[in-house]
């Protein structure tokens, strides 16, 4: 039986943790592990027969961090090649001389995180991302592996990477566990529904969450998921919260409490159970005990359809969804002027001022004929997606835009569009069944636009058929069914209307439609499309591509909501109405700008409008000097984010965005004044040795870099003693270090005694996704810091 059938046949094992148990059996701190597999090859094929025989159906390769950036072979290091083939070899080893059953089992290519940052919160380019994976794919396709898991992704985008080098190299199963925090967060902003909606959409075969907490922690994680996700869920806790017992890192969660929790996360849903950090064969063979004999809950098909950006996912249900029509240079002249300017501030504000004024979705379009659209659309799409939380509609007739747009979108977008033209659908449907998508299926075909219901639903269900043949469900598809012009028809509307009705009641699919089309032609046109679009959402109207900016379209919206029980308490309409006097004009335009967001170079840090807030920067400039601005409009603007960042109203990607624009600003200031004038304190940063993941590091670099300290990086994999005579020699009093894997922590705590020894003054703080403030306290750091404004916050506190 194959893993994919296996999976789909009841409940499966995965193994534990592999660095703890490293480290007993002499891993010392700043070896890599995965070195093993060829110096140390007899300890790896025990580790993984321990597995096998407390009853783990998969066993994970010594492979979490076997790139090529580590292992380029140079200078005597290994090859990917080499290093992942030994591996493989190891576990198929073990599987076949560990006792019990050898036919239920399987050998999983394990790929762990890169280390670094992807653009543009990074300088790891995305393509480049997918490259470093694919090439340890390759090597697990040659040694043999049955599958691909890939685990502790805390970046949706460097999944999504890594889910395509699976995919672009090798047809293996592909199963995806990330890490979320106790706000079942990702470290960039997701959530488990848009991570679901963008996994499912690149067809991976299992998903869920290891790492980070322990198995109670993970139940409200685990409910999520559940709720979201049509294929197995997998859960993979760590033992509970770690600690330091005489050097030694322990966790607080015993095997007899982790498999009770276990049957817990079973009875949510859960069916591919294993360990992470701090577990041993002992927790797996005690959760294979107490679950293997209980009643499994089915995987049920939900039929939700959902697209999601890189932090939210919006579901097509009962509330009709907006979707923003303004980028899109069709009858706007400035906005074209724009695009052949190659003005991409114009852009990111059209985006931004929508998302303000209510909109859900952003249609994205910048098709003229004298651009370059495939290289236009894809660097909108990357720039929007970086400042605007909102999930995008790619909107192109251009196969190759509409590729290169989807390839580098963070999550499930929508698709603009298909037709019924068989063309059409050949090209566009492999693209959606690649890469995922919520497919926008205009109700045409060779013949036209059809004149009246009967035929638009006559396509529809071509459509339908053609899409399941490339594996494209129907919830995954949404009809547009043309509004036509009035002026030219009268009974356009009518067959529209009917259609959208047909659709909602008999096809059961999703529809919507661009209502503005529909009084083309007329005076005040906003008149009839506002009292069109209530006609189409009382029959079933799931979304429209409309101008939020129109008070008569916001205005029939938030009645419509209100009037049909879909707006709770009527709190939508009271906050759309209640400042408005009876007597203003119809022609109002809504508002388009927040009350909640500053405006000027304030506003533009905040929003990370880089180039915005450089040029605001200079204009300020030629009237106040530069320590003004910066002590009254960047740092507080850098505040109001490093707020909303701590009270969770904001996320890594909005903190880096706008510590990227308050550095466009501080650019400028600094063409003015002398350099190191108004500079504060050094403070020195550095991943502990052995440990070569420095994302933490460098978002923390940045942000304290914003906030106007001299930041001295000493890189990743540090020696102690580096970072002591680094101190000593700069007379530094604050050192912050970083670690994301267990088998480097004892590392840190050497760095600290040191420290604390050779330099008493210096204090430590501490920050990494295996920390957590008791363990601070156990290696004796001064402050433990979950985020990067924890660190900001301490060093304002000491240095200032």
């Amino acid at each position: 039986m194959d893993f994919r059938e296996r999976l789909k046949s009841g409940i499966l094992y995965l193994d534990g943790g592999t660095g703890s148990i490293l480290q007993s059996l002499g891993l010392k701190p700043g070896e890599l592990p995965e070195k093993w597999n060829i110096e140390r090859a007899d300890d790896i094929v025990s580790v993984a027969k321990k597995y096998y025989e407390a009853g783990s159906n998969v066993v994970y390769t010594n492979t979490f961090g076997a790139n090529c950036l580590k292992y380029d072979g140079k200078d005597g290091r290994y090859t990917v090649e080499e290093v992942v083939v030994a591996a493989v070899n190891n576990t198929r080893k073990a599987s076949l001389e560990a006792a019990g059953d050898k036919s239920d089992r399987f050998v999983a290519l394990d790929i762990g995180p890169i280390g670094k940052m992807l653009e543009p919160l990074g300088d790891l380019a995305f393509e480049d991302a997918v490259s470093i994976f694919a090439e340890t794919v390759r090597a697990g396709v040659k040694a043999g592996a049955d599958l691909i898991a890939i685990e502790t992704m805390n970046d949706s985008y460097e999944t999504k990477a890594a889910v395509l080098a699976a995919k672009e190299n090798s047809d293996l199963p592909i199963i995806v566990t990330n890490v979320y925090d106790e706000n079942c967060k990702l470290m960039t902003g997701a959530c488990p529904e848009s991570m679901a909606a963008m996994l499912e959409g690149l067809s991976v075969d299992a998903i869920g969450a290891n790492c980070s907490l322990g198995p109670k922690q993970m139940i409200p994680v685990a409910k999520r998921l559940h709720a979201a996700l049509s294929v197995p869920l997998i859960m993979k806790p760590n033992a509970g919260m770690p600690k330091s017992v005489d050097g030694k890192t322990v966790y607080d969660v015993l095997p007899e409490e982790f498999s009770e929790i276990m049957m817990e996360l079973q009875d949510i849903g859960v069916r591919v159970f294993g360990g992470c950090c701090g577990t041993t064969p002992d927790y797996i063979k005690a959760t294979v005990e107490k679950t293997k004999s209980r009643e499994l809950k089915p995987v049920v098909e939900k039929e939700h359809s959902v697209i999601s950006s890189s932090q939210e996912a919006v579901y097509f249900d009962k509330i009709p969804i907006l979707i923003g029509e303004r980028i899109n240079p069709t009858g706007k002249k400035l906005f074209k002027e724009a695009l052949r300017n190659h003005d991409i501030g114009y852009v990111l504000n059209e985006g931004i001022k929508q998302k303000e004024n209510g909109a859900h979705v952003l249609d994205v379009n910048v098709g003229l004929p004298e651009i370059d659209e495939p290289a236009l659309l894809k660097e909108c799409v990357e720039e929007l997606q970086s400042v605007i939380s909102l999930p995008l509609q790619i909107d192109t007739t251009d196969i190759e835009a509409m590729e290169g747009a989807l390839r580098v979108y963070n999550g499930k977008p929508m698709v603009n569009s298909v037709n019924g033209k068989e063309e059409v659908m050949n090209a566009v449907f492999p693209l959606v069944k690649k890469y995922g998508g919520f497919v926008v299926c205009l109700t045409l075909d060779e013949d036209g636009i059809p004149d009246n219901a009967d035929k638009r639903i006559e396509i529809a269900k071509n459509i339908i058929k053609k899409a399941a043949e490339y594996g494209i469900k129907k919830k995954d598809l949404i009809f547009d069914p043309l509004a036509m012009a009035i002026s030219s028809d009268t009974n356009a509307a009518l067959a529209t209307l009917e259609s959208v009705k047909r659709l909602t009641n008999e096809l059961n699919v999703k529809s919507s439609l661009g209502v503005s089309n529909v009084s083309f032609g007329l005076p005040n046109r906003d008149f009839i499309t506002s009292t069109f679009f209530t006609m189409a959402m009382d029959n079933g109207l799931s979304g429209a591509i409309m101008n939020p900016f129109s008070f008569e379209m916001m205005k029939a919206y938030h009645a419509f909501l209100a009037l049909k029980g879909l707006d709770e308490n009527c709190t939508g309409y009271i906050s759309f109405a209640g400042d408005i006097t009876l007597g203003e004009t119809v022609s109002k335009t809504v508002s388009q700008s927040s009350g909640d967001t500053p405006d000027g170079l304030k506003g533009a840090i905040v929003k990370g409008l880089k180039e915005e807030a450089a040029a605001l920067a200079a204009k300020e400039l030629e009237t106040i000097d530069g320590l003004t601005l910066i002590n009254e409009q960047i740092v507080p603007a850098l505040d109001i984010v490093g707020v909303g960042f701590e009270k969770k109203t904001m996320f890594l990607p909005q903190l880096l965005m706008s510590a990227e624009a308050a550095k466009g600003a501080f650019d400028e200031v600094k063409k003015k004044i002398p350099q190191g004038s108004g500079n504060k304190a050094s403070v020195i940063l550095a991943t502990v040795k052995g440990d070569i993941h420095d994302i933490g590091k460098n978002i923390v670099k940045v942000i304290l870099e914003n906030y106007g300290y001299n930041v001295i990086d000493l890189g990743k994999d540090v020696e102690p003693e580096i970072i002591v005579n680094e101190a000593i020699d700069k007379n530094i009093t604050l050192v912050g270090l970083s670690a994301l894997m267990t088998t480097t922590v004892p590392a840190m705590e050497e760095t600290i005694k040191l420290l604390h020894e050779k330099k008493p003054d210096c204090k430590v703080v501490v920050g990494g996704a295996v920390l957590t403030q008791e363990y601070a306290d156990m290696i004796k750091a001064d402050k433990y810091a979950k985020n990067a404004m924890e660190t900001v916050r301490y060093a304002e506190e000491l240095l200032v």
